[in-house]
């Protein structure tokens, strides 16, 4: 059985409740989420979401099309892996008695992370990298023994020019709209309003 994993960049209105709204898109479709990363824009009016789903022998234009009817939702790209700059964070608390330190450091060291706390019995490595790297660097440390891991998550943008933007980059909202009119306008006038 093939599992082949998507990267989704997705433009949505920066509002409450759509997040489940998308999530719960995807479960009905019985697509497998497995990794979500949400986080404002540039525009404080949208947030970016990058999901990364996995989908077993399911064309992954039939949730695309059902997003795209969803009113949240504004734009939305697949990232292909080959042409996309793909970050994650990962935190792994390791098991670290004096005598095994350094060697947990070089191993730090070769991926350029970083220890973020000390205790007597415990180190916290922090790691920023391709997912690939994190899970790399993971599997290093399970032989000292990792009592806890938290991972972001998939973040991702296209290389080049290519830019996921909103067709309208500063949606203006209807009361700003009718209270423009209003003030330059006579009171007698009628205020027109969207349908």
């Amino acid at each position: 059985m093939s599992v082949t994993t998507h990267t989704l960049s997705v433009l949505v209105a920066n509002e409450p409740g759509v997040l489940a709204r998308i999530a719960g898109l995807f479960s009905r479709r019985a697509f497998n989420i497995e990794s979500l990363a949400v986080g404002p824009t540039e525009d404080p009016c949208l947030s970016r979401m990058t999901i990364v789903v996995s989908a077993e022998h399911k064309p992954i234009e039939q949730v695309t099309k059902q997003l795209h009817k969803l009113i949240h939702v504004v734009r939305i790209v697949e990232l292909p892996h080959d042409n996309s700059v793909e970050r994650e964070l990962g935190l792994f608390k390791v098991a670290a008695p004096a005598g095994k330190r350094a060697e947990i450091l070089e191993i730090a060291e070769i991926f350029k992370a970083q220890i973020v706390d000390v205790d007597t019995t415990t180190l916290v490595v922090e790691s920023t990298g391709t997912p690939e790297q994190i899970a790399s660097l993971g599997q290093l440390l399970v032989p000292y023994g990792i009592l806890e891991t938290a991972r972001t998550g998939r973040v991702a943008l296209g290389r080049g020019g290519k830019i996921l933007r909103s067709p309208n980059p500063h949606p203006v909202p209807l009361e700003d709209l009718s209270r423009d009119y209003a003030s330059d306008h006579h009171p007698a006038e009628p205020i027109p309003t969207r349908r």
